[in-house]
């Protein structure tokens, strides 16, 4: 079995959505005068943020923006899921939503179809699930209700229904697809009580997510996706890894790929800069090869796959 694990450097190439040394840029549009004073605010926290940490970067003005406030984290937490968000939020009948899992615009943004063109070059494999980190709904987006699910077998999401205007047509909304996407750090699709059909989360900035700064902690409401994780990666003996840094202060996530995958005989590894030497040290007993993303030709994953069946 292969299991899949998507980075932030996955998303970065499939739909251009920043890593977390370029969430800073600001580049979104604020949609109201309540989110205008929200982005004023927090580009004049970061702004003296970086003033008085010159050699700062962006995952410790995370993490002290959310030990030093309620306010600060609830701020920083809206504009991270916002920004996030901002490539998948359409007008309709004038006013503004994310886009649903399902909607046909969602299917045609460029990102997705590169996202979709990965995951469907490895799936007539025997995967048994896509792990991933990023809380934006690129995978979702590429497969459709009918292509996932999130753990649960014909589990129901709250929301909307598939169209756009009559939101109330195609309800309830299933997930019926049978490849499990397990999202670590939670989905901008998610609060701390139900799943939704589309990332109204990430656009008001109550989604259940764990922000990208040091020393994260998984949160208890996301307990049940950590245990989907370890029986998917327990249960594969190949791994593939797009675009995920290992960067040494991902304790947890670390200490996860160190136990639940001590049994791999082969590692994947797709960047354009593989950390090669902390992929060693956790899978001491497994091959590590490395190959570069590919935009439009997915034929070396499928050549590697292929020499691991």
């Amino acid at each position: 079995m292969i299991s899949v694990f998507l980075g932030a450097g996955f998303s970065k190439w499939a739909a251009d959505l920043p890593l977390a040394c370029e969430l800073f840029d600001f580049k979104i549009e604020t949609i109201n005068e309540r989110d205008e004073q929200r982005l004023n605010t927090i580009i004049k926290w970061k702004e003296q943020w970086d003033s008085n940490n010159p050699n700062g970067y962006s995952e410790q003005f995370i993490r002290e923006s959310i030990d030093a406030s309620i306010r600060k984290k609830n701020l920083v937490t809206w504009y991270i899921t916002r920004r996030l968000s901002e490539p998948f939020i359409g007008t309709i009948t004038h006013g503004y939503q994310t886009l649903m899992i399902d909607d046909k615009r969602a299917k045609s943004i460029e990102g997705v179809q590169r996202a979709k063109s990965f995951i469907y070059s490895i799936k007539p494999l025997s995967i048994s699930g896509i792990m991933t980190c990023n809380y934006d709904l690129l995978v979702e987006y590429a497969l459709g209700t009918n292509g996932f699910n999130y753990g649960i077998d014909n589990q129901i999401l709250t929301g909307r229904g598939k169209n756009p205007i009559f939101s109330w047509q195609g309800l309830p909304v299933c997930l019926t697809g049978d490849i499990k996407l397990a999202k670590l750090h939670g989905s901008v699709s998610w609060d701390k009580d139900h799943y939704y059909t589309d990332g109204r989360c990430g656009l008001k900035g109550n989604a259940l997510i764990v922000p990208p700064a040091p020393e994260k902690k998984s949160l208890i409401e996301l307990k049940e996706v950590w245990n989907l994780a370890n029986s998917l990666l327990r249960s594969s003996n190949n791994l593939i890894v797009f675009g995920f840094a290992f960067n040494e202060y991902d304790l947890a996530l670390l200490n996860f790929f160190r136990l639940s995958g001590a049994n791999l005989a082969k590692v994947l590894l797709i960047d354009i800069k593989p950390n090669i030497t902390i992929a060693k040290s956790l899978w001491p007993k497994a091959k590590i090869e490395v190959c570069m993303p590919q935009f439009k030709d997915n034929s070396i994953f499928k050549e590697w796959i292929n020499r691991c069946n």
